[in-house]
């Protein structure tokens, strides 16, 4: 492949990754696109208010990220008041029982909307407030003077029969409903409508249990809690114990606690079909591997391939520079090496090697070293000769040089 069609290619990649992010990023995403009734969420149509209020006013507060499988046996630790903020996923019928026992023992419940299949469990339904298109919602009766309310779009409403809907619907019988225990003593009217329909009521069980159901959920929004006085009505729903906890039901919103992708993806393979399968092949090419990279028996014969010591690449060079009869280059390779010895950090130094011979012989002592520095000055000047001869003489001119004027790191033995 070519280098432009590269650049081609490489432009092209980056330009389709760009399009993907916007296309991904372009819509509204984040928590003013989630509609969940969630403490978790910070959006105007989250409800982390509520739970921010409630610490800001030293009310114990308290997020739940797993089911409800345990509610009525968790003794000490159960919460004051659960609340179940219309969540999209519904209670399974065990969960059911398990609410029912705890409100039959004295716990207390705040269902908004659905209630994720409570407030029919109870015999209620949340209906459209209004059957027109422009689903602006009836005025609510205010319990107290200049309460500026938001418009509300849901109502109660009661049901002739008590019938589950969703996922508990599906897995629990006739003979198997968990809500038939809840039947109440009292059903207190907490907030109207103008038209008097319901839009809160209270049910209150034996054992001093109740479950307050409001109809619609966007009074547990941020958005109504800045916008309006809801917190006024709704604050004394969520403290109807007032030293007791509030517990957040958040695993029905979809924020269960948080497994690893390495753990969810054993469970998988330790759960399904497809994941022995896989298991089983992994473990086939890991014997198959195991098998192939063991050679049995004795070694193969190979060819056997040696590098060249130093001295034959020195042969080499010189055999090159004999058939180019290039001796003054050998000449000045040889003078230059003498002086890259003779420096204590190994520079090289000029070009000028006659000037830098001329220094040397003033640095000589010795009538010996002057006159084999006088030798090198000569054949670097020479013009013409034979190879050998030349180099031969040069060399020796370079190792009396070497002789006489080499570093003396120890005394000389004798």
């Amino acid at each position: 492949m070519s280098y432009p069609r590269e650049l081609g290619l490489l432009a092209f990649v980056a330009v389709v990754l760009v399009v993907v992010v916007w296309a991904a990023t372009r819509g509204p995403e984040g928590p003013s696109a989630d509609l969940r009734t969630s403490t978790l969420l910070t959006g105007p149509n989250g409800s982390k208010a509520l739970h921010e209020v409630l610490v800001q006013l030293g009310h114990p507060s308290q997020r739940r990220r797993t089911s409800l499988f345990t509610l009525a046996q968790e003794g000490t630790q159960r919460p004051a008041l659960l609340a179940i903020l219309d969540p999209p996923m519904w209670l399974e019928s065990a969960e059911l029982e398990q609410v029912a026992s705890y409100v039959t023992g004295g716990g207390a419940v705040l269902a908004v909307g659905e209630g994720g299949g409570l407030t029919g469990c109870v015999g209620w339904e949340a209906v459209r407030a209004d059957h027109g298109f422009k689903g602006d919602g009836v005025s609510v009766r205010s319990p107290q003077p200049d309460l500026h309310l938001p418009r509300a779009t849901v109502v109660l409403k009661r049901r002739l029969e008590r019938r589950l809907e969703g996922l508990a619907k599906r897995r629990v019988g006739r003979s198997e409903n968990p809500c038939g225990t809840l039947v109440p003593r009292v059903i207190d009217t907490l907030l109207t409508a103008k038209d008097g329909r319901p839009v809160a009521v209270r049910l209150h069980y034996r054992g001093e249990g109740s479950i307050t159901l409001f109809a619609d959920a966007d009074w547990f929004r941020n958005q109504a809690w800045r916008d309006s006085d809801a917190p006024r009505v709704l604050l004394p729903l969520l403290t109807v114990a007032p030293r007791g906890r509030v517990t957040w039901d958040e695993y029905h919103q979809g924020f269960g606690e948080e497994s690893s992708m390495g753990a969810l993806t054993w469970s998988w393979v330790r759960r399904s079909p497809g994941g022995w399968a896989i298991v089983q092949l992994v473990a086939i090419g890991l014997v198959w591997l195991a098998v192939t990279a063991v050679r049995f028996g004795p070694p193969r014969s190979v060819i056997e391939r040696r590098r060249r010591s130093a001295l034959e690449h020195l042969e080499a060079l010189g055999a090159g520079l004999e058939s180019a009869s290039d001796s003054e280059a050998t000449v000045r390779r040889i003078v230059a090496g003498l002086r890259r010895r003779l420096s204590r950090a190994g520079h090289m130094g000029g070009t000028d090697l006659k000037g830098w011979l001329e220094t040397l012989e003033l640095a000589t002592t010795t009538p010996r070293g002057r006159g084999a520095v006088r030798r090198l000055r000569h054949l670097i000047t020479q013009r013409g000769g034979a190879f050998p001869e030349r180099a031969l003489d040069a060399a020796q001119a370079v190792e009396d040089v070497w002789q006489e004027l080499r570093p003396r790191t120890t005394r000389d033995t004798f």
